[in-house]
């Protein structure tokens, strides 16, 4: 391993402080009593306290000194003076310890005792440290220059998704998002439990992909000798916990979907799904709405949300529109009584791609994904979806042709989705054949597999039932007026890291002239390198080995980019 001259200086540091007798890594508990938080809120000047975090900042003058220590609830200022950690003669726990080996970074319990400055800032006194954790790699922290200006920031996100434990310690913001987080999951669980609904598990590991549309992740299980699929979600489980007898049950479940990868999709995502038994759709949107509502002011301590450009209020009610009403109103086109080819005909007529693959509810996904979607900022229900795409939802009281289901939209994307669920065993069954019929045709989002046990669970009766389900990470998104959803995962899926790669003179100076993404002609390459042919193909050769670099013939010339 290739080490930075400050690596290579901590390492030193770390040999120096064992050969005086300091464990850099002790196993003894350390005896925090205090934090930041709470010293700043109940301030005492010469009150006693013990804290530890870690050493974030400082400006040594001397035998004193002032530094910033930051712990799990923020930083507080601590002041460091010579004599007093050293009451005797013996200075060098102050002059070689603190002044010489320890870091930026490092982790260190202090003791001591609460003044203000001159300026009125609060201070502990530090009486005494103790080396908790030596840091042997530097933080990656910000710079400020003499009029305050900063930068070299920790801001490239490929680095703070990847290192969010460095993105954690140095970007104070970054964690109040998964504060609130923890605090929408903690309002919704409170909200289920005040109504004595159950939080239940259910399995990860199944023998059939159920309950959505998507690809799943297959595994093995050797001792069964069976393929296994990670879940894709959990409705039929918990439906089946409702056959069983509770009248409400919910789980934050992690799903997994063997599919794309963009700014709002990660392909293990956190939701939320709630049953309800006795209950309809009509009933489960104002559940929603107040439940939102509720989420909304614990995260944020208000119904409002600014998302992008767009501010968002969460207060009940929503507007309500049917999803026949929205594709007229942006399209001018009717669905009601449509066949298929009339439906596709008028997609193609609106510039929709299309292909025969999609049946009659996918082509009408596709009209309102494409005209209609997008318009909605506000929470808007979406209501009464086409038979053909809702394969678990019950038919409308009303209406054959449609179903009980409605979405949630806001800011043009869907964070809720909830039916009156089918409860007909013989209905369900027919409705499971036609998606596989709908899969043989080659509709990538129809479902491949019949639960022959699901089924059987709804032989035995389920009662009327409401389902209701959130994307959590969606959801949070939009209260803390993210884009990404990889800035609300602690550890989003990322590709593979690159490995350093140990370049000579020549292979760095080569590189250096290309421009991430973009194409140059390679004998230009070639002039500006100054190499000699010899030198050139060694260099072209090692840097393709390392797949660094794609060289290619494009109109007859050869061009070079970097990998």
């Amino acid at each position: 391993m290739q080490l930075s001259e400050q690596e290579k200086v901590r390492r030193e540091k770390l040999s120096a402080l064992r050969k005086a007798g300091i464990n850099p890594y002790p196993a003894d508990l350390f005896p925090v009593k205090d934090t930041s938080k709470g010293i700043k809120e109940n301030f005492e000047e010469g009150k006693k306290v013990v804290l530890a975090g870690r050493l974030m900042s400082r400006r040594i003058q001397g035998k004193a000194s002032f530094a910033e220590i930051q712990d799990s609830k923020g930083k507080i200022q601590v002041y460091f003076n010579r004599d007093e950690i050293c009451l005797g003669e013996d200075k060098s726990k102050y002059n070689d310890v603190y002044k010489k080996l320890l870091d930026i970074g490092d982790f260190i319990g202090i003791e001591g005792e609460l003044f203000k400055t001159q300026v009125g800032e609060m201070t502990v006194m530090v009486k005494d440290f103790t080396l908790l954790s030596k840091s042997i790699r530097p933080l990656p922290l910000p710079k400020t220059d003499k009029d305050g200006n900063t930068y070299d920031g920790f801001t490239d996100p490929e680095h703070r998704y990847r290192q969010r434990y460095a993105d954690l310690a140095v970007n104070p913001k970054v964690k109040e998002i998964f504060v609130k987080r923890t605090k929408l999951f903690n309002a919704m669980r409170n909200f289920f439990n005040d109504r004595e609904y159950f939080e239940v598990e259910t399995p990860i590991l199944q023998s059939i992909p159920g309950g959505a549309a998507a690809r799943p992740f297959v595994t093995h299980h050797n001792a069964l000798d069976i393929p296994l699929y990670l879940r894709i979600a959990n409705e039929l489980y918990l439906k089946r916990l409702i056959v069983g007898g509770f009248d409400g049950v919910y789980e934050f479940s992690k799903n997994f979907r063997n599919e794309g990868m963009d700014r709002t999709h990660n392909p293990e995502f956190t939701a939320m799904e709630i049953y309800v038994a006795y209950k309809d759709y009509n009933w489960m949107m104002e559940f929603t709405e107040t439940l939102l509502e509720h989420c909304a002011i614990a995260v944020n301590n208000t119904t409002e949300a600014v998302f992008g450009e767009n501010k968002i209020d969460f207060k009940a009610p929503y507007k309500r529109v049917t999803m026949t009403d929205s594709i007229k109103e942006f399209t001018g086109f009717d669905i009601t009584g449509k066949s298929e080819a009339e439906i596709r005909k008028a997609a193609e007529d609106m510039g929709i791609e299309v292909d025969e693959t999609m049946g009659k509810g996918k082509l009408i996904d596709e009209i309102f994904g494409e005209k209609c979607e997008g318009k909605y900022i506000q929470p808007t229900f979406i209501t009464d979806y086409p038979k053909e795409m809702s394969p678990l939802c019950k038919e409308h009281r009303e209406n054959p042709e449609l179903t009980e289901r409605f979405e949630l939209m806001v800011c043009g994307k869907e964070i809720a989705n909830a039916y009156s669920e089918l409860n007909d065993p013989i209905d369900q069954r027919e409705r499971f054949e036609e998606q596989l019929k709908l899969a043989k045709k080659g509709d990538d989002e129809a479902t491949e597999f019949i639960d022959q046990d699901f089924l059987r669970a709804l032989e035995y009766g389920m009662p009327p039932t409401s389902g209701l389900g959130i994307g959590m990470d969606r959801l949070i998104m939009f209260l803390t007026n993210n884009q990404s959803i990889q800035e609300v995962l602690f550890f989003p899926q990322m590709k593979p890291e690159k490995k350093a790669v140990d370049l000579s003179e020549d292979e760095k100076a080569v590189f250096q002239l290309l421009k991430d993404d973009v194409i140059q002609e390679l004998e230009t390459i070639k002039e500006k390198s100054g190499l000699s042919n010899k030198k050139w193909d060694k260099t072209l050769k090692s840097l393709r080995k390392h797949k660094m670099i794609d060289v290619f013939k494009d109109d007859e010339t050869m061009k070079i980019k970097a990998s």
